[in-house]
Order: structure tokens, then sequence, then C-alpha cells
């Protein structure tokens, strides 16, 4: 697969209007700041400092990763610094073509610090794709800090073709500040997917939305795994929605603790196969078994 079919893929064809670093194979490809949004390599280790300057509004940032060549296996760290005031969408994720016999690796680590009354909507999509036997990983690792009244809305997902991936969200949420994620998980033949979120609400009217939507296909396994913390008067909704297909297995284990008598939690876990009375509808349309699975699953993950 070429490079700007993988950037297609993992950016859902959206062209970016504002900033953005492109990297590809471990080195930055092309970058491009503006007035509002100052990109920097990281002085000591590797990845970027991103600096959104206060009152941003109606900017789109990108900061896509490719690997299309075998045996690499990289960390990289970006800091998010968002002023005040902003209004912005960020556009990330990752692509591995592997046709190597070698493992692809690529670790991100993510950290927000988001000013006070600015909304921060994060886009991430994973894609594995490539002929070889070699492995293709990715742990992505979100650390977020809000301050007072700001939200950050993170939508992320994972297509295929990832065979191992540990996605851990870690969040400190103060006075009025709103977290609400949304991840979408696909997993086939022996894949192994983990999500871990540890999110601490510290604020009065804090909020957090926790929202999962896994499809476990063949032998693949996944894990759900959450921790919220009540510290405060706050509310929380933590969901765990899960479909299997074949021999894959789900595991769900969401965790509330309420610290603080004014803290309302809630937390809800369904998994199961394709309901019977789905599939014969689609069937009786014309479609074969296969052909409605699909339907299903991918109206599931829209």
């Amino acid at each position: 697969m070429n490079q700007e079919k993988l950037l297609d893929i993992i950016t859902d064809g959206q062209k970016f209007d504002g900033a953005y670093n492109i990297r590809i194979n471990g080195k930055v490809y092309d970058r491009k700041t503006n007035e509002f949004v100052n990109i920097e390599s990281m002085k000591q280790g590797s990845g970027l400092e991103i600096y959104v300057k206060d009152n941003t509004k109606g900017q789109t940032i990108g900061i896509p990763v490719l690997l299309t060549s075998g045996d690499i296996t990289e960390i990289v760290l970006n800091h998010f610094h968002i002023g005040k005031d902003c209004d912005i969408t960020i556009i990330a994720g990752c692509g591995i073509d592997n046709c190597s016999s070698c493992t692809s690796q690529h670790d991100g680590i993510h950290t927000f610090d988001v000013g006070e009354n600015s909304k921060v909507k994060y886009i991430e999509r994973h894609y594995g794709d490539g002929e070889g036997s070699g492995k293709r990983i990715m742990n992505p690792k979100t650390i977020v800090n809000l301050q007072k009244n700001s939200k950050l809305e993170m939508v992320t997902t994972q297509i295929q073709g990832v065979d191992e991936t540990k996605r851990e969200t870690i969040a400190n949420i103060v006075d009025g500040a709103n977290l609400v994620v949304t991840e979408k998980v696909q997993t086939s033949d022996n894949q192994k997917a983990t999500s871990i979120f540890d999110v601490s609400l510290n604020g009065v009217d804090s909020k957090a939305k926790l929202v999962s939507r896994v499809v476990a296909k063949d032998q693949s396994s996944q894990d759900f795994i959450s921790d919220v913390k009540g510290n405060n008067k706050c509310y929380a909704h933590v969901e765990c929605d899960a479909i299997i297909v074949n021999n894959a297995k789900v595991a769900s284990t969401p965790k509330i603790v309420a610290n603080h008598p004014d803290a309302s939690l809630v937390h809800e876990a369904t998994i199961g196969k394709i309901a019977g009375e789905q599939l014969m509808k689609l069937l009786s349309l014309g479609l074969d078994e296969k052909q409605a699975e699909e339907v299903i699953i991918s109206g599931f993950l829209r």
C-alpha cells in the first residue's frame, strides 16, 4: 500500500487546513505551523510540543504517523498545550503497513493540558495492513489534564489489522470540566486488545462519559478495564458494549468508586453475539449470512 492511501485511511480523508506534522518511519516527513498553532520537536526524546494560543477557534491540527518498513519500534511523546477559550480539532492516528517478517511497533504517549473554557475534539484512528508475517503493534497512552470548564471529546477507532494493542487513558478532571470518550475497537484472527481507563473526578460538577463499542471475531480477545473515582460532586457514566463472533473472548471490568456523597456514578456492560432476529431480517432482504453480519457490525461501530 502506498503512503498516500495509508494516510487517507487513518485520517478518514481529512485534509488539514491548519497546522500539521506528518511522521513517516520514525522521521518528520512534513510540517506546517501558523499564527495560532506552533509545533516544535521535543528537545529531549522523540515527539512534539504543540502550542495553541488563547482564543484559537476553528483550527484543525493533524499529527498522523505512518510505518511502512518492518523492524521499527518507536516511542513518541506528544504534549499539547491548549490555551484558554479555544475550540479546536486534532486528527491523529497511526497506520502500519508491514510486509516483512519483523515486528513494527508504535507507542504514542499524548499529554493534553487543556486551558479554562476550551473545547478540544480529538480523533484517532489505528489501522494495520501488509502481507508480511511480522506483527503490527500499537500502544496509545493518553494523559488528560482538564482545567476549569474545559472539555475534551475523544473519538478513537481501531479499524483492523492490529495484532496487539494496549490503549490507556489517565485523566484528572477539575471543576466544571468534561471528558467524553467513544472508542471503537475491532479484532480478528488471534489479535489482542486491552483498553484501560483511570479517571479521577476531582472537581465540583466534573463529568466523564466513557463508551466502548467492540467487536471481537475468530479467536481474538479483548479486555476492557475502567477505574473511575468520584472525589467530589460529579457525574460519570461508563458503558461497554461488545459483539462476539465465532470463538472470540471479551472481558469487561468496570470499577466505580464514590469518595464523596454527591458523586453519581453509573456503569453498564453488555456482551453477546449478534441477535438472531437481526440476521433473519437482513437474510430476508437477500443478503447472505456473512454480508448480514458485516452490515450489523458496521452499524454497531458507526
